[in-house]
């Protein structure tokens, strides 16, 4: 037997209370705080005090009121900087983000449509009739949605809105990525060989892709964010890549045009923020790095990027503010380039809008973003030259997802946050969110629950403050990422800069598995789920007019008892003292599930003689997945391809499925008749629900 020590009591009830550390709000220059909205510890963001943007010059006129159209996060970072500078805001929600956070810390809200986006965040008449009942001046769009539309823009020009973005023929040039691409090469950007028309059908996508020679990024015209990209290898995928990259891009952006480009193998995904005024000023604000990616969506960003050198940084710089200069860019954009293992870059797009991972550069250069932004919508020149502009210390950003990352590294759960607590207590921890206790993750929006970002002196300090900020995170009742967060930050490769786009299946190649326990960290696990187990025991035994017999003894000095963990079944020897442990939740019958090293582990603690006692219960017969057909993920059916009495080859196409504007095949486990359909075009379901039964 193992000799493990266990918990105290005292202290393991103190831990399962949940009792929330002292939260310091920063109320200071750099940031204004709100509850539920962008979080920060009073350490975070203190760098570049030189830069004026650092405070606000309240003589400085801009916009009485904006309205943001967009939600969750964004919106609430949004107006975390229109309370700074003193402009009322408006939100605009669908009916089911009635309660939002951005909505309650807006000074206004309007419902703009029910829950689908078409209906609602991208309802341009229900906006703009919003726009018209507040009075609401300006217009920032956030990130997605309407952000890089057009049409939208030139709405809000003919009703004399100011739009907080860049001018109608940036967006639409930089938005396309056929004409971005020409235009970059007249400014002598570096681009990727490619096909620069738009590709008609699935006949000449795989005659284009054997022209420029395989493997290819199928990719769509407009939009960002991984939506409508695939990478082709062979003919087939190009076929299948054309078909769900068209539609993915109809879905998500109204616009089905794809094009074409040689995939670059191996590289990595790095890009420069640019910020420029209506006087003709450009500036590039250093770069991020963005190459944890799956599915073509960022996982993990830093800044700067560890594998760049200064002359790189410049030239890279350098070429993003050509190009802002030639399609007289006035905002803050991001250009992204692809840089291969010999620093050799190339553009890949220009996003005109803020990105999602914007807090890592301002956490280096001392900006505030969206005032920039702002103050550059109202027509103010940019308050800093080039050689202002400074690198200061190391910030990383994990994105936290609603998903189960040991589902082809992320898919979608939903859920209501049954327990939600940030780990903004800790020094250099800033946390962009826009969700609290008892919100919702529905099927209907992006799965983000928040941006978690660290700041350090250098870069071992801003990812050690990641580690303990994923370690101290709580977050139930749904499914997320953590565990994958954490293993990426802690690996050795990741830690040392050698990684690419395509870390997570170099490092992960049969899927993410969680964290794997050395035998020290087995050990401590063990004495954990002892702990607990012991601790649930004594504290029963407190219960007035309890008549059943205690499991446990209450004058025992040691327990023997049997931990399954991982199907082995471990002997351990509990004592009462130790540290403190906590769990996520406890069953009837010994189970529970403990977040320990960023990972879930499911264990199972009973006595040694209930252990002995268990081997004689029936276990439940495990289903046969090959014969049926059940939902990965919560979300829309697509198309059903098949009926009943069909026969179907094994990996032959079933269904189709959205969750999050993603679309994804589901395929038959084996070859054979079609039983049963229980779904249709058009149908929500849920995680597990049956779809097909085969015969």
């Amino acid at each position: 037997m193992a000799g493990l020590w266990a918990g105290t009591v005292a202290l393991v009830a103190a831990g399962r209370r949940g009792r929330r550390p002292p939260q310091h709000v920063m109320r200071s220059a750099v940031l204004w705080t709100r509850k539920h909205a962008l979080r920060c510890s009073p350490q975070c963001l203190l760098v570049s005090r030189s830069l004026s943007s650092v405070g606000y010059d309240p003589n400085e006129k801009t916009f009485d009121k904006i309205l943001i159209a967009n939600r969750g996060e964004i919106a609430c970072r949004v107006i975390k900087t229109c309370k700074k500078m003193g402009i009322k805001t408006v939100a605009i929600h669908s009916e089911v983000d009635a309660s939002s956070v951005h909505v309650k810390m807006a000074d206004e809200a309007v419902c703009v449509g029910p829950a689908p986006t078409s209906k609602s965040y991208l309802n341009m008449d229900a906006i703009m009739e919003a726009i018209r009942r507040t009075r609401a001046q300006a217009v920032h769009p956030g990130y997605g949605f309407l952000s890089e539309n057009k049409d939208f823009a030139r709405c809000l020009a003919a009703e004399d809105v100011t739009f907080i973005g860049p001018d109608t023929h940036a967006i639409q040039v930089m938005g396309d990525k056929i004409e971005s691409k020409l235009l970059a090469k007249n400014a002598k950007v570096n681009t990727i060989p490619g096909f620069d028309g738009v590709v008609k059908d699935a006949d000449e996508a795989v005659r284009i892709a054997r022209e420029i020679g395989y493997p290819v990024m199928i990719k769509a015209s407009a939009g960002g964010g991984g939506k409508g990209m695939r990478i082709a290898w062979d003919d087939e995928e190009t076929r299948d890549g054309f078909r769900f990259s068209s539609q993915e891009a109809a879905s998500s952006f109204g616009d089905d045009r794809l094009l074409i480009e040689k995939f670059i193998d191996n590289p990595r995904h790095i890009e420069i923020q640019v910020l420029g005024d209506k006087h003709g000023n450009a500036l590039w604000l250093n770069e991020r790095e963005c190459s944890i990616q799956r599915r073509n969506q960022k996982v993990v960003e830093e800044a700067p990027s560890i594998f760049l050198d200064p002359d790189t940084r410049r030239a890279m710089g350098e070429q993003a503010v050509a190009l802002a200069r030639a399609v007289q860019y006035s905002s803050a954009g991001t250009v992204e380039f692809l840089v291969d293992s010999k620093k050799n870059f190339y553009f890949l797009e220009m996003n005109t809008r803020l990105q999602v991972e914007h807090p890592v550069t301002e956490c280096i250069t001392g900006l505030d973003l969206v005032q920039e932004m702002i103050r550059v919508a109202k027509g103010y020149p940019l308050r800093h030259k080039q050689a202002d502009i400074p690198l200061n210390g190391w910030a990383v950003e994990c994105r936290v997802y609603a998903e189960d990352p040991y589902k082809s590294f992320g898919l979608p759960s939903i859920g209501r946050l049954s327990q939600y607590q940030e780990p903004t207590h800790l020094p250099g921890v800033r946390v962009d969110s826009g969700i609290q206790p008892g919100s919702d993750i529905s099927i209907y929006y992006d799965p983000m629950i928040s941006k978690l970002v660290t700041y350090g002196s250098d870069r071992a300090e801003a990812l050690k403050r990641m580690e303990d900020a994923l370690d101290h995170y709580v977050i139930r009742g749904v499914t997320h990422n953590i565990a994958l967060l954490r293993e990426v930050i802690i690996n050795s490769r990741f830690v040392k800069g050698d990684f690419s786009t395509k870390f997570l299946s170099d490092v992960y190649p049969d899927g993410f598995k969680g964290h794997i326990l050395t035998q020290s960290e087995r050990s401590q696990l063990l004495a954990i789920a002892s702990s607990l187990f012991v601790a649930s025991q004594l504290r029963a035994q407190h219960f007035e007019e309890h008549s059943r017999v205690p499991v446990i003894k209450p004058d025992m000095a040691k327990w023997e008892l049997s931990i399954k963990l991982h199907d082995e079944e471990h002997n351990v020897i509990a004592s009462n003292s130790g540290s403190t442990f906590s769990c996520l939740s406890r069953e009837a019958g010994g189970n529970m599930s403990i977040q320990f090293l960023g990972t879930v582990y499911k264990v199972r603690v009973l006595t040694k003689l209930a252990a002995e006692l268990n081997k004689f219960m029936l276990t439940k017969v495990a289903e046969d997945s090959s014969s049926i057909l059940r939902s990965p993920m919560p979300g829309v059916v697509v198309a059903v391809s098949v009926k009943p009495g069909d026969m179907v080859s094994e990996g032959q196409e079933i269904c189709v499925m959205e969750a999050m504007k993603m679309q994804n095949s589901m395929t038959a486990g084996k070859t054979g008749k079609v039983k049963l359909v229980h779904c249709k075009p058009g149908d929500t379901v849920g995680e597990g629900d049956l779809l097909v039964e085969m015969e």
